[in-house]
């Protein structure tokens, strides 16, 4: 899950991307509001966390616009401003969660798996492909109901590939869902995540598509 984080303290801002990426998340940081909608644009994120004391702009404004564009997108403000009429005027405006610093960050990261779940193709944390389920919440695998350790890499491209079930995600989609900006990827990097996936998982389970990308049949097919 691909998470824009909209925060101008840096340090808070790092401390949190950290805290998201050993969550298994991917983060994008931005620190204004113009950047974030710039981002947006680009149609890569999958939620956005939304501090709303930005140095060029109010981030309701930037919800507001946000919402013009796109009625779904999960954003979760985060902000200094905690008395009851900014949470009511941050949710009317369309926020879909609203949480006051300071703040746990254990409370955040539960916070974002609720929102998660929501966009999830299954209702609840549990992901199952015939005899391979993986726990998106807590990021446990098990295969014919015997728990695999897999790197974190590998477990966010299979949780990429079993929660899009019957869909073919092409390298560059999975590329955006397992890496920031910035990071160095090589040209081959996804094909030896899929090849050293594959060697854990039951034979056949992930299917490439030549010159499309990677799949993985729904259970029955």
């Amino acid at each position: 899950m691909r998470v824009l984080l909209v925060e101008d303290d840096r340090p808070l801002s790092g401390a949190l991307a950290l805290s998201l990426k050993n969550a298994n998340f991917t983060v994008d940081c931005v620190y204004s509001g113009a950047d974030a909608l710039a981002t947006l644009r680009a149609g890569q994120s999958d939620i956005v966390i939304l501090d709303l004391g930005l140095p060029d702009t109010d981030g309701l404004d930037v919800l507001k616009s946000i919402r013009k564009k796109n009625a779904t997108l999960p954003v979760l403000i985060l902000t200094a401003r905690d008395k009851t009429l900014d949470k009511i005027s941050g949710l009317d405006a369309g926020a879909d969660d609203y949480l006051p610093k300071p703040f746990e960050i254990e409370e955040l990261l539960a916070r974002i798996r609720v929102l998660e779940r929501r966009l999830s193709t299954a209702s609840h944390s549990i992901v199952s492909v015939k005899n391979v389920s993986l726990d998106t919440a807590h990021y446990t695998l098990t295969i014919d109901n015997q728990n695999v350790h897999l790197p974190r890499r590998e477990l966010m491209l299979l949780k990429a590939l079993i929660e899009n079930a019957g869909r073919i995600l092409s390298k560059d989609q999975l590329e955006n869902k397992l890496y920031e900006w910035g990071e160095e990827v090589a040209s081959n990097t996804i094909e030896v995540h899929v090849s050293n996936l594959r060697k854990k998982m039951p034979p056949e389970f992930i299917k490439t598509i030549r010159g499309v990308g990677y799949c993985i049949s729904k259970s029955g097919e």
